[in-house]
């Protein structure tokens, strides 16, 4: 049988080289070429032990890419350097080696037990090593110097049609890789929970690198430290509490030098902390945003060797979205805590506001007082209360300060403070309003101000005395007409010295008085439509006959159904008096 299979086989060498040039050309396919090269060789040789190595030329180790008859876990992890073994030494010297007996061979690199002979065969394309043909074979004395012509006549048109299916592979490869780096970073973007996105950075990342340890480190407030934020072994999250300084380590070297770092072995580099003793191989990118390195993403292995240059450009590509998809993260999270003080502002500002209303209307014999309030989202100033004046004298007071939220919930506690400071002094309308304008603007405060209505109710006399600085016009019903109030001023703590006209009505049984804020006259429709001053007068006049609440519910409900449910941007006072 050995005789036998030694005789090289007759080949038309020209048929043999147009038949090998028709099979190899059919396919850019990197496995099915290799199937093809591997029949291919075996008309020339009928061959047991078969193999193609591709070189490494980062490493300068050769690898198995395609065999048949070793056995798995040698094709696996065998790395043969170049010079060494059989296959090395055709690869540095460039030329076809025959070994006869391989156990004479004092280089020797065992990778099937019962080989005997070897021919390796190197594979240049354009003056440069690719890879090797390499054939072993039980037998001694197996291969002929004729197998080694032929092998090397065809190995240069192998070796073209190998770098054509490894070009188009690589192209296909980075198309794909494009494609996929584009829907990651689109995927980035959609994010804006912290630890989702982080958890999901990790999980997408292992659809271009298949790591095995990850971590994403961001630099503390103090800038002078990496803290993990989360980190990935074999798939498991956990929890490292370990801080690494700038500067320090891999991670901290790649933040400070602004640059990727990438380890093959991590025992042979000085900086390396060891952390993992499975770690063999890391790689390292700073986090860049806005010219500022605001983290580092931390790739680990166990196989030494294992990143790759494709993979610095691939996660050098990623990192930039990496980088602004954590920021903006940040940012939402930052935005969502003060989100949530400014809530808590404002819901201590509803509170206030909700003190500085009088609990409950003064008894008065000879007419009736009632009063509505319906605050908005956004925390305005209105403000209503009625001032401790002697019987048979009640002093009503509506205002509304400048702005919103909790600032204006706090300048109305201190108008409502001061207004009570001077009710002691019983002054009329128009000196209240005096006295309330020159307290403010000796605690004038920027862009802050408030616009006031002060009326002053004799229960005895039925007669109402009204002074304003600013807030619409009061309405006065008089036999089932309203008509508008004419007061008006400046408003109160902008200028100083500003006096404040008065007005003086009479009133008879069945009369109505309507204070009011902007609120309820500003109210809009979503035809962008105001509620107006004509709407509330037709409400109240068609209204005069029944009682204070009831005159003060329908004019709230008018506005309410005006705006046919639309968001309440300002708060609505009114406040109604009814002579009885």
């Amino acid at each position: 049988m050995a005789k036998s299979l030694s005789s090289p086989r007759r080949v038309d060498v020209e048929s043999l080289l147009v038949e090998v040039a028709d099979v190899l050309n059919t396919t850019l396919d990197m496995d099915t070429l290799l199937q093809r090269v591997a029949e291919v060789v075996k008309r020339v040789i009928d061959y047991e032990i078969f193999s193609i190595l591709l070189l490494n030329e980062r490493t300068q180790e050769l690898r198995f890419r395609f065999q048949i008859g070793y056995p798995p876990e040698v094709a696996d992890r065998l790395r043969v350097k170049v010079g060494e073994g059989v296959t090395g030494r055709a690869v540095k010297e460039r030329r076809t080696i025959l070994v006869n007996d391989v156990t004479k061979e004092s280089h020797y690199i065992e990778g099937v037990a019962r080989a005997r002979s070897e021919l390796a065969v190197p594979l240049i394309n354009k003056n440069r090593v690719i890879g090797v043909i390499n054939i072993e074979a039980p037998v001694r004395d197996y291969f002929k110097e004729e197998h080694a012509r032929l092998l090397t006549l065809i190995a240069s048109r192998i070796a073209v049609s190998l770098e054509n299916a490894r070009l188009y592979t690589r192209i296909v490869r980075q198309a794909n890789t494009l494609a996929l780096l584009n829907e990651i970073s689109r995927e980035f973007t959609s994010i804006l929970n912290l630890d989702q996105l982080l958890k999901r950075i990790g999980d997408l990342l292992l659809k271009v690198i298949d790591y095995q340890m990850f971590s994403i480190l961001l630099v503390d407030e103090s800038k002078q430290k990496l803290v993990h934020r989360f980190s990935l072994r074999f798939k498991e999250n956990i929890h490292i509490k370990h801080d690494i300084p700038l500067g320090r380590g891999l991670v901290g070297a790649a933040a400070e030098l602004r640059e990727t770092i990438l380890v093959p072995d991590v025992s042979k580099d000085h900086r390396y902390i060891k952390l993992n003793p499975e770690t063999h191989s890391e790689l390292c990118v700073p986090l860049i945003y806005k010219d500022e390195v605001i983290g580092v993403l931390d790739l680990e292995h166990t196989r030494r060797g294992y990143f790759t240059e494709d993979h610095v450009r691939i996660i050098g590509t990623l990192g930039a979205q990496v980088a602004v998809a954590i920021e903006n993260a940040r940012l939402y999270e930052r935005l969502a805590r003060e989100e949530q003080r400014m809530e808590r502002d404002l819901a201590m500002a509803r509170e206030v506001q909700h003190h500085l209303l009088p609990p409950a209307c003064p008894s008065l014999p000879g007419s009736e007082l009632a009063a509505r309030f319906n605050p908005a989202h956004a925390i305005g100033g209105d403000m209503y209360d009625f001032l401790e004046y002697k019987s048979p004298r009640a002093c009503i007071v509506i205002c509304d300060v400048s702005g919103k939220g909790a600032p204006a919930a706090l300048y109305a506690a201190l108008v409502s403070g001061i207004l009570r400071s001077l009710a002691h002094n019983e002054p009329p309308p128009a000196e209240m309003l005096k006295a309330v304008n020159q307290s403010l603007n000796q605690r004038r405060l920027d862009a802050q101000y408030v616009v006031m209505t002060c009326a002053l109710w004799d229960d005895e006399q039925k007669i109402m005395r009204v002074s304003n600085s600013g807030l619409p016009r009061p309405i006065y019903c008089h036999d089932g007409h309203a008509h508008m109030i004419e007061a008006a001023g400046l408003p109160l703590g902008m200028f100083e010295d500003v006096t404040y006209d008065e007005i003086t009505i009479h009133a008879h049984p069945g009369d109505v008085f309507v204070f009011f804020s902007d609120g309820i006259v500003d109210a809009s429709n979503s035809k962008d439509e105001q509620f107006g001053r004509t709407r509330a007068e037709r409400v109240i006049s068609s209204n005069c006959h029944k009682s204070a609440k009831e005159i003060a519910d329908a004019l709230f409900q008018a506005a309410e159904e005006f705006s046919a449910g639309a968001p309440v941007f300002d708060d609505q006072t009114a406040v109604v008096l009814k002579v009885k």
